[in-house]
């Protein structure tokens, strides 16, 4: 079963939760702005749906809802950003604001993150590079949930990338995804919906592929991208290294093992490395390589014969990275943005803390 709300309902309540556990009125509608992208982008997995994990975390004391957000190293070119353990939602536009700033200066623009926590979508980062006409970059690492190829211990974070690249007549091309084998989200979204997952995105315990999406709860794990060296899981652990090094090693963050967990019950590592989450931003205008108006028609070129590429299927057309998520931001800013019937209930618990009017 699911409720459709209009988009704005669910930004301000949102927003009123944000609010109640102390977050600034800035802070508050850009957190909120953070995970209505998501839902309005059809990525139900990172929106509305995780309000009450955050709440849980500031619960447990391990959100600060008031943080001194900071640059504490930098060059003409680069800086690392202190999260002060605020809200990933407003600590990474802050750091993306500040690649933008060096990019437009100097040419590009890269920003490592510490302190942090989960930052929503990292395509709402990218995105704001592509506003200016650049390029942007987003990454992040997250809670240990997946397993090295051959590996049955959790040691990676579904570890998401994003490259966002400015077009013309076209919409902007959006490569949004994690590298492992898939979201958490879609977990936590199968389990909702009491659906079983598709063979190869997680294994057991005991590590044997399984589609009970409730297997991590019972010690099992999420696989990288590829799922099976045969199918290329070497190269979605290699993606995966690559964001925590960037994110984590790069920053002072945690990283591999010793990233806090997203979920309340479990408590970070009692000796952890580095400081919060970690991410990675950059920028780089586009006219540092050559005029802005010859990229894009190139781009609008490259985007206009790929989508007329010749297909197995003839009823199935090739898809352009971010298309889906186009269209769905279309039709839900219009017909409004559909929840489980388990998600209303979920929020309607917060409002009922909170003493806020429900759904």
């Amino acid at each position: 079963m699911q409720n459709i709300f209009p988009e704005s309902t669910l930004r301000i309540f949102t927003q009123n939760i944000f609010t109640a556990i102390g977050c600034s009125e800035e802070h508050a509608q850009l957190a909120a702005d953070v995970l209505l992208k998501s839902d309005l982008r059809g990525i139900d997995s990172h929106g509305v749906a995780r309000l009450s994990g955050y709440v849980r975390l500031w619960e447990k004391q391990r959100i600060n809802p008031t943080p001194n957000i900071r640059v504490v190293h930098e060059t003409p070119t680069t800086a690392t950003v202190d999260g002060d353990a605020g809200l990933g939602l407003v600590v990474a536009p802050f750091a993306m604001q500040v690649a933008l700033q060096k990019a437009e200066q100097y040419g590009s623009g890269w920003v490592s993150v510490r302190n942090s926590n989960h930052f929503g979508i990292a395509g709402y980062h990218a995105l704001m590079a592509v506003e200016q006409n650049m390029i942007g970059f987003a990454m992040t690492n997250a809670s240990p949930l997946v397993a090295p190829t051959f590996g049955n211990e959790r040691m990676l974070g579904t570890n998401p990338m994003c490259y966002a690249f400015p077009a013309g007549k076209y919409p902007p091309l959006i490569v949004d995804m994690a590298t492992s084998a898939a979201a958490n989200g879609k977990l936590e979204i199968a389990q909702r919906s009491g659906k079983p997952v598709p063979e190869g995105w997680i294994q057991d315990a005991s590590g044997q592929y399984t589609t009970d999406p409730h297997a991590l709860k019972s010690g099992g794990s999420l696989l990288p991208l590829g799922s099976d060296r045969e199918h290329g899981s070497h190269k979605g652990f290699g993606l995966s290294a690559t964001v925590d090094i960037l994110s984590g090693v790069l920053s002072g963050a945690n990283y591999g093992p010793w990233v806090p967990p997203f979920v309340a019950f479990m408590e970070p590592s009692a000796n952890p490395p580095g400081e919060g989450i970690g991410h990675f931003l950059g920028a780089m205008r586009v006219d540092g390589f050559r005029p802005i108006d010859d990229f894009i028609d190139n781009l609008d070129n490259w985007i206009a014969r790929f989508k007329n590429a010749q297909t197995a299927n003839p009823a199935q057309k090739v898809i352009i990275p971010g298309e889906p998520e186009l269209e769905a931001e279309q039709d839900r800013k219009l017909n409004g943005i559909p929840l489980v019937q388990a998600v209303v209930d979920d929020l309607n618990t917060l409002a009922d803390r909170f003493g806020l009017m429900k759904l």
